[in-house]
Formats: structure tokens, C-alpha cells, sequence
């Protein structure tokens, strides 16, 4: 279809007249003023600055190219220093890991101090009341619905009777 407009007398015809208008307007000056260019005035306030140009010679010195920019261990002279990849930060070490606790229920015989049932993973642990469950998570105390636990740092943990609970303790 472009192709066909493109080739068409009716085209060429009204672009070559157009062309003509276009020409005949700038001629005539048809259409506006040409614009008034003038000298700048100068500021007599304006500082100039001079270049520094006396330590022109010594970048461009081939002493200096060896000893600045080029890396030596390169046999291609236009190998630089200047582009090094971002440094690799060090690798994240972790210091807290979060366990899963569910709290099972306690038992208690004569001569002995409350035992607390606490399920970890798949594991269920018998912890004695004030033992340690994990690194410094401890047993305070147990209900028949509640078990609470602390740590070193005096917060305190509740865990609901068969309900799975995340905490994080820190890594030994």
C-alpha cells in the first residue's frame, strides 16, 4: 500500500508543488523576521580563572605513564588500574536460628521436679523445671494449658498447650 503512494503521480505531483511553496515563502521572507544576532556584552565583574597548564608537561610525560597508570604485570600498555569490580562483601554469618516449640503438657513424681513436654521438630524433649530447652531458652514454669519460658536476657516466652510456636534462639 506505501509503495503504491509512494509511487503514484498524485504524490509526486503535490510534493513537487509543495517543495515550490516551500521556496517561493523563503524567498519572499513570508512568515517572519530573521533574527537579530549581536556581539555579547562582556562583564567586567566576571573572574576568569586561568588553566593550570604547567603540570601539562608532566601527565603527558612517558615516565610517568609507566609509573601511574599502567598496570606492569600487563604485557598491553593500555591496560589500567582504574576499573576494579565492586569488592564481595563478606558472606551474612548467621547468628540466630528460629526453632519450632509446641508444648505437650508436664508430669510429676513423688521426690522430683515438674517435667515439661515439649515437642522440637519431630523431637519431644523431657525438660526438667529450670533446665534448658535450647542454647539459653529455660523452662520457668508449667500449667496444665501454659509453659513458660525465658532467657538469658529476661524475655519471656508463653506457649499455648499444643500449639506450635517460632522462636529465635542464637546459635552456640
Amino acid at each position: 500500500m506505501l509503495n503504491e503512494t509512494l509511487r503514484s503521480r498524485w504524490f509526486a505531483a503535490g510534493l513537487h508543488a509543495g517543495l515550490w511553496l516551500l521556496l517561493l515563502l523563503a524567498m519572499t521572507a513570508i512568515g517572519g523576521k530573521r533574527p537579530r544576532f549581536q556581539e555579547a556584552d562582556t562583564d567586567p565583574t566576571a573572574v576568569s580563572i586561568a588553566v593550570p597548564v604547567a603540570k601539562l608537561e608532566t601527565v603527558f610525560s612517558p615516565a610517568n605513564w609507566q609509573n601511574k597508570n599502567l598496570d606492569p604485570a600487563a604485557p598491553n600498555p593500555f591496560v589500567t588500574r582504574h576499573f576494579f569490580p565492586a569488592p564481595v562483601p563478606p558472606p551474612v554469618v548467621p547468628t540466630t536460628r528460629k526453632v519450632e516449640l509446641a508444648y505437650q503438657g508436664f508430669y510429676q513424681t513423688p521426690g522430683r521436679p515438674k517435667q515439661a513436654l515439649i515437642r522440637m521438630g519431630e523431637a519431644i524433649l523431657n525438660v526438667p523445671m529450670g533446665g534448658s530447652v535450647v542454647s539459653n531458652l529455660f523452662v520457668v514454669e508449667a500449667t496444665a494449658l501454659t509453659l513458660m519460658l525465658t532467657n538469658s536476657a529476661a524475655q519471656t516466652n508463653i506457649l499455648a498447650l499444643n500449639l506450635k510456636k517460632e522462636l529465635e534462639v542464637p546459635l552456640k
